[in-house]
């Protein structure tokens, strides 16, 4: 009877073990299929707007992209100051790259819209003033964490941002 018993258990136990392992195999299906629809939702390319004005802010503190879509970035100055006063720009930074030391290389690049050459720009727009927009399309970079700013002189340690990508 003991031995009946042993043999019962053992063929549920391995009935139920198939079952399960069919079950298991077609939700992990549909989740890779779930996984790769989302995937193919996310579109090549993007647009931003970011706003500034007279009182040296712009209007958002993050953005957030996937690596490798193309970025398309509208900055736009509500202000009515000229560009001579109150100029902005939008500067992308690669990882790691000292803002502070960035902004004082930019004070003395006036003549080339406060933007100096250096290997640690990614994306950057023209020098813009009160009415204008401009805009810059660029690649998003390798996924992490990176630092946007304005580099007319005396505006980074307020205008500035992080450009998130995943």
């Amino acid at each position: 009877m003991k031995l009946r018993l042993v043999q019962i258990f053992s063929i549920v136990f391995l009935l139920a073990s198939c079952g399960g392992g069919g079950s298991s195999e077609s939700e992990s299906s549909t989740t890779d299929t779930a996984t790769e629809s989302v995937q193919e939702d996310v579109p090549a390319e993007v647009t931003l707007e970011l706003s500034s004005n007279d009182q040296m802010q712009y209007d958002k503190a993050q953005f957030r992209v996937k690596s490798g879509q193309k970025v398309t970035l509208t900055l736009t100055h509500t202000g009515q100051m000229d560009k001579a006063v109150m100029g902005h720009n939008f500067v992308l930074l690669k990882k790691g790259t000292d803002v502070a030391a960035f902004a004082t290389e930019a004070i003395s690049a006036a003549d080339n819209e406060y933007i100096p050459e250096s290997d640690a720009i990614i994306a950057h727009t023209s020098l813009i003033g009160g009415g204008e927009t401009t805009s810059v399309t660029f690649d998003a970079p390798e996924p992490g964490i990176y630092d946007y700013i304005c580099s007319f002189p005396g505006h980074y340690s307020i205008m500035r941002g992080k450009f998130l990508v995943e």
